[in-house]
């Protein structure tokens, strides 16, 4: 589902009770944190998962992983900050790295090993 709003547009995509997935407005799509799906990979797979759901996010707004602004990264261990970096080395396209913060956070669900957060030129 999108939405738009007249006064203020605003495209808003998957929108929930509680969150939207993305919003785009002036040109700028903005995700919602994205989490893998099945947690039962180890945080490669995982962070495989969750840039894979970016770039699905990114293609319904018109724009792809070569126009990321800023990414942060939420990291459940610090110890797996490897292999988060060599399942993103795999996908960020070389020349096209953003500017990229990653934090060790305790994420909403145990499960979780990274949540990404992107924000993206359309």
């Amino acid at each position: 589902m999108t939405t738009t709003s007249p006064s203020f547009p605003v495209e808003r995509f998957d929108v929930g009770p509680r969150m939207s997935e993305m919003a785009v407005h002036n040109g700028v799509a903005y995700l919602a944190g994205q989490v893998p799906e099945d947690t039962s990979a180890d945080i490669v797979g995982q962070t495989a998962q969750v840039l894979a759901a970016i770039d699905k996010l990114l293609a319904r707004a018109g724009t792809d992983k070569t126009r990321i602004l800023r990414a942060e990264i939420f990291l459940a261990d610090r110890a797996d900050f490897a292999g988060m970096n060599t399942a993103w080395e795999a996908w960020v396209p070389a020349g096209h790295t953003p500017p990229r913060a990653t934090v060790i956070a305790g994420l909403a669900r145990p499960e979780w090993k990274v949540e990404m957060l992107i924000t993206a030129a359309v």
